[in-house]
């Protein structure tokens, strides 16, 4: 069982173009990058969990309901009476998102004593991201679940920062962003935020990561393992909406290894981190062509593209 922790919440997609402040339509979509993740490791066969937060209200229960249809196990998401469930006001423009996240909401209010710890029994792999730093006492739940498990189990690390829940504290920012970093075992990046911590000081080489992935749009991606580093191309297609297009290659990336038996990560020849660049970029790219982050095809859908030697 692969696990992720971190938030879920509504995805208000906007129906027209044009400025948010103008907008009088929304779609509503599920969302949250470790959401997005399990949901789509479920689609391509292997089994996930979800380690979450919703408010005791309607869209926790929508939530909860969703994943549950996805076949995503939720009995570690807890619900809170204090807080709403999270929500996200979403512009596309030119099929990338512009966002408005709302803050005080559940899963920014996860507690380490609130947890069920028995997921360690059956985790073969933990993922997390970077959200849940912004606040406490989410933040602190976090780094103590990935002190707890370092060395037991592989972490991987999605580094997708979100400057605009850290407004005045970047520096703050960074410390944890670095401090993940020492505790994680495979790392995803966009170039982007790869320019951002090279420019504030903070440079991969200076860590020990047994994968690397960096995503680069349009351009691919680059695998690293030790001292094989590998460029992958993209696959074209018409994008309708990217929001949660770097999940879907996080998910997928997660996805071969497990097909593999490396989630280990201990040994791979140069053509193996080819595959499964290819693998994370086409299930990337189709995610992008409906909108909604929970776009991921089934296993079979991809399949009908291109056949990778490592899936059954």
């Amino acid at each position: 069982m692969i696990y992720a922790i971190g938030e879920i919440l509504i995805d208000f997609i906007a129906k027209e173009e044009g400025k948010l402040k103008d907008v009088r339509e929304f779609e509503k979509h599920p969302g949250g990058a470790p959401a997005n993740v399990v949901v789509d490791l479920r689609r391509l066969g292997a089994k996930s969990a979800l380690i979450s937060k919703v408010g005791d209200d309607p869209f926790g229960e929508f939530l909860i309901e969703e994943l549950k249809k996805e076949r995503v196990e939720t009995k570690y998401i807890i619900k809170d009476t204090n807080k709403h469930t999270g929500i996200v006001f979403v512009q596309l423009v030119g099929a990338k998102p512009e966002f408005i996240l709302y803050d005080g909401v559940a899963y920014f209010n996860i507690r380490k004593e609130e947890m069920q710890w028995d997921f360690m029994k059956d985790a073969e792999l933990l993922h997390f991201g970077s959200v849940l730093f912004a606040r406490e006492p989410s933040r602190s739940a976090v780094f103590e679940v990935l002190r707890e498990i370092k060395g037991k189990i592989p972490i991987s690390y999605d580094v997708n920062i979100r400057l605009d829940l850290w407004k005045g504290r970047e520096e703050e920012m960074l410390k944890d962003i670095e401090e993940a970093l020492k505790l994680a075992d495979i790392v995803k990046i966009g170039d982007g935020e790869l320019e951002y911590l090279n420019k504030n000081g903070i440079a991969l080489e200076d860590f020990n990561f047994a994968l690397v992935a960096i995503t680069k749009g349009a351009e691919g991606s680059t695998i690293i393992h030790e001292d094989i580093r590998v460029d992958v191309p993209s696959f074209k297609v018409e994008p309708v909406d990217t929001t949660g297009a770097g999940d879907a290659f996080m998910a997928a990336l997660l996805a071969s290894l497990f097909y593999m038996g490396k989630l280990d990560m201990l040994e791979f020849s140069k053509e193996e981190l080819k595959e499964l660049g290819s693998f994370a970029n086409l299930v990337a790219a189709l995610s992008t062509t409906k909108r909604g982050a929970w776009s991921v095809p089934s296993l079979e859908e991809v399949l009908k593209y291109r056949k990778f030697s490592f899936l059954p």
